[in-house]
């Protein structure tokens, strides 16, 4: 108890309010009980019931929520802008291939670079260059790619009659300029595997566009195909326009989940299990590393919470499939609490897996017996590092290797050509005519994913397909 203190009259005053509140050094801590306490209030004011909630749950699991920062890409993203800047500073004309696996974070970091190379070059008080972006998908013609770029550049729908829009492309990045004057222009262009034809022609003619004299355009160019530029435009070389190769590799485990935690950050509350994200992080790095379907599979799982509160169902259903989808992270009890229902738990989250994976071409997979597994896994792993098909033979020496390298007794070669035509049979494989079995062509026919999640839960196979 604070002492009273006397006033100037004589009389007896109290102390104001607090005026004797002991130092902060003096003061008995909080016990983590009642900081852990606080936290779980925080956790409890989530209330999945309200759609406001549920809708900014599925905003920044969306797509087309973009992040201020992008992770887990620093070291491309220092590269391709390093890239970009040299361009920029030297007045240097020069062309780049990104490619990788889909859900690599390919477009999103290119339009990260478009807007940092901007950034720059106004700092360092060089003139900002002029950024075209254009999307091959929306295409409906290959050569309609320079009417675009065109479009962007000079915001004009039609072209000149008397020159085809590639000669008016052509002549807009060449033309003479001082060199103080000069802008440069960054052309991004997106699944550039669209623009595969026959003759290559317009492929060609984009990655030329950088080398003709006076040219102040910078391409760079982003595909899933790994290997474009060297199985569909082995000329690059001899025309002098090779382009510099960037690979995007999938994301792991641990990449996806910090991706996952920063999306996640930004909500007031904690709506997932760390289980959960642990387990969906866990089994798409496994299949295919893609993280627009981690988002799906997640936003799949906020669904599914939605509608088990709206019914008022709050058991979990196929106890069985979820044990065998986890292997071995716990479930949550039958009996849960209050806040253990309003959150996206790991049973929400294996549904959602099995939803989004699960089909009749995983069922077929894991039926089979095991050689032809083998055989899967083999081209899973020999089209993965080389082209998109090959002969019998070549396909029998890989399944050969794998059997050597896993202990395993290889069948002979008759009896590989005859599991090679069941698989073709089950819709697994693609078998080409040939006189002889060994020249016959082969390829997948079905997603590498769909084979790496069907074989993943199985120990034999879980170092192979990595």
């Amino acid at each position: 108890m604070c002492d009273q203190l006397p006033n100037g009259n004589g009389s007896v005053r109290t102390p104001k309010k607090g005026a004797c509140r002991e130092p902060d050094a003096l003061r008995t801590p909080k016990s983590p009980r009642k900081k852990a306490n606080n936290l779980s209030n925080q956790i409890q004011k989530w209330n999945p019931k309200d759609s406001s909630q549920i809708l900014a749950v599925k905003a920044a699991l969306h797509l087309s929520a973009v992040p201020t920062t992008v992770i887990c890409r620093e070291e491309e993203l220092k590269k391709v802008l390093e890239f970009c800047k040299m361009c920029i500073e030297k007045k240097k004309v020069g062309s780049m291939y990104v490619c990788g696996c889909p859900g690599t974070g390919k477009s999103l970091l290119l339009e990260k670079v478009k807007f940092l190379s901007i950034e720059w070059a106004k700092e360092v008080g060089m003139p900002p260059p002029t950024s075209v972006v254009v999307n091959c998908t929306s295409l409906t013609n290959t050569s309609d790619i320079f009417s675009k770029i065109l479009e962007q550049c000079q915001g004009k729908k039609k072209c000149s009659v008397n020159s085809s829009p590639f000669q008016e492309l052509k002549s807009f990045l060449c033309e003479k300029k001082q060199s103080s004057a000069k802008k440069m222009t960054l052309l991004i262009i997106d699944e550039m595997d669209y623009l595969i034809s026959k003759d290559q022609a317009v492929l060609y003619d984009l990655f030329r566009l950088p080398t003709f004299p006076n040219s102040h355009c910078m391409l760079i160019g982003i595909s899933n195909a790994i290997d474009l530029t060297d199985r569909f435009l082995p000329k690059l070389q001899s025309l002098n326009c090779k382009p510099l190769v960037m690979t995007f590799r999938a994301y792991s485990k641990d990449q996806i989940l910090k991706i996952l935690q920063q999306r996640l950050m930004g909500l007031p509350c904690q709506i997932f299990q760390p289980e959960a994200l642990e387990l969906c992080a866990r089994k798409v790095a496994a299949a295919s590393g893609d993280m627009r379907k981690v988002l799906h599979v997640c936003r799949g799982a906020v669904e599914m919470l939605e509608a088990e509160l709206t019914s008022g169902i709050h058991e979990l259903d196929n106890i069985s499939y979820e044990k065998s989808m986890t292997n071995g992270l716990n479930l949550p009890p039958e009996r849960l609490t209050k806040q253990e229902i309003n959150r996206v738990r790991i049973d929400h989250m294996a549904r959602a897996l099995a939803k989004t994976f699960r089909s009749a071409v995983v069922d077929t997979i894991q039926s089979l017996p095991r050689h032809q597994q083998i055989v899967l896994c083999s081209a899973v792993k020999f089209f993965r590092r080389r082209k998109k098909d090959a002969t019998l033979g070549e396909l029998n020496a890989a399944y050969l290797d794998f059997c050597k390298t896993t202990s395993m007794y290889p069948l002979t070669g008759p009896e590989f050509s005859s599991m090679c035509r069941v698989l073709s049979d089950q819709a697994l494989l693609n078998l080409g005519q040939s006189r002889e079995d060994r020249l016959r062509r082969v390829t997948l026919r079905v997603d590498e994913g769909d084979v790496n999640f069907a074989l993943q839960g199985i120990r034999f196979f879980r170092n192979c397909l990595q």
